[in-house]
C-alpha cells in the first residue's frame, strides 16, 4: 500500500468514526426513528415487491424491522394475500460476498463473521428491493459504508434495485465524499 492509499484508508477511518459518533450522540435519535417507521410504512404501501432485503441495525442505525414486519403482515391481510419476506445479510468473510435469507420475528438468530447477528438456517432469498444502511454520503450519491463488504461486487449478483435508506438526516452528508473515498455510487450520472 502506498502513502496515498494509507492516507486514503485513514482518513475513512478517521470519517466513519466521527459520522458514527454523531449518529450515536443524536439527541433526539429516538423520535427520529418512530418518524422514518411512519413514513416508511406509508411509501412501502402499494410496492410491488414481495422479498425485501435489510439489514441488522448496528451503532444507532435505524432500525427498518419493525416497518417491515408490518409490511409483511399487511400482505397477508389482501384480499388476495401475498406471502411476503424480509431477508436479512449473511456475509461470507473468506469470498467477501453475501446472501441474504428469511427473517422473520423470533426466529433462530446466530453471530456472523463480523459479530452481527443474523438468521440461522433459514432459506435464502432474493430481495427485489433494498434497504442498505450507510455512514455517509456526498453528492452524486455515494455512499460511505463500513467498508467490509463491497456493495459493487456483492449485490449486482443479487439482481437487486438498490435502495439505500439513507438513515443518516443531517450529520451524515459529507460534501467532499467522491470517488476518491468509495466506488460505490447509488444514483446514475
Amino acid at each position: 500500500m502506498d502513502n496515498s492509499d494509507e492516507k486514503k484508508a485513514f482518513e475513512k477511518k478517521a470519517l466513519r468514526k466521527l459520522l458514527i459518533e454523531q449518529r450515536l450522540n443524536l439527541p433526539d435519535r429516538l423520535q427520529r426513528s418512530d418518524l422514518l417507521q411512519r413514513v416508511m410504512r406509508i411509501w412501502l404501501v402499494g410496492r410491488p415487491d414481495i422479498v425485501i432485503g435489510a439489514y441488522w441495525p448496528i451503532k444507532g442505525e435505524f432500525d427498518p424491522l419493525p416497518a417491515l414486519h408490518r409490511w409483511k403482515e399487511d400482505g397477508e391481510l389482501l384480499d388476495q394475500p401475498q406471502p411476503r419476506r424480509i431477508g436479512l445479510p449473511v456475509v461470507d468473510k473468506i469470498h467477501k460476498t453475501m446472501t441474504f435469507h428469511a427473517w422473520y420475528p423470533g426466529c433462530p438468530m446466530e453471530e456472523d463473521a463480523y459479530g452481527i447477528p443474523k438468521p440461522k438456517d433459514t432459506e435464502v432469498v432474493v430481495p427485489t428491493l433494498l434497504f442498505a444502511p450507510c455512514v455517509g454520503y456526498g453528492p452524486g450519491g455515494y455512499r460511505l459504508g463500513y467498508g467490509a463488504v463491497s456493495t459493487t461486487t456483492c449485490w449486482p449478483r443479487c439482481n437487486l434495485l438498490p435502495l439505500p435508506l439513507v438513515w443518516v438526516l443531517r450529520r451524515g452528508f459529507c460534501p467532499t465524499l467522491s470517488r476518491r473515498f468509495t466506488t460505490c455510487r447509488w444514483m446514475p450520472s
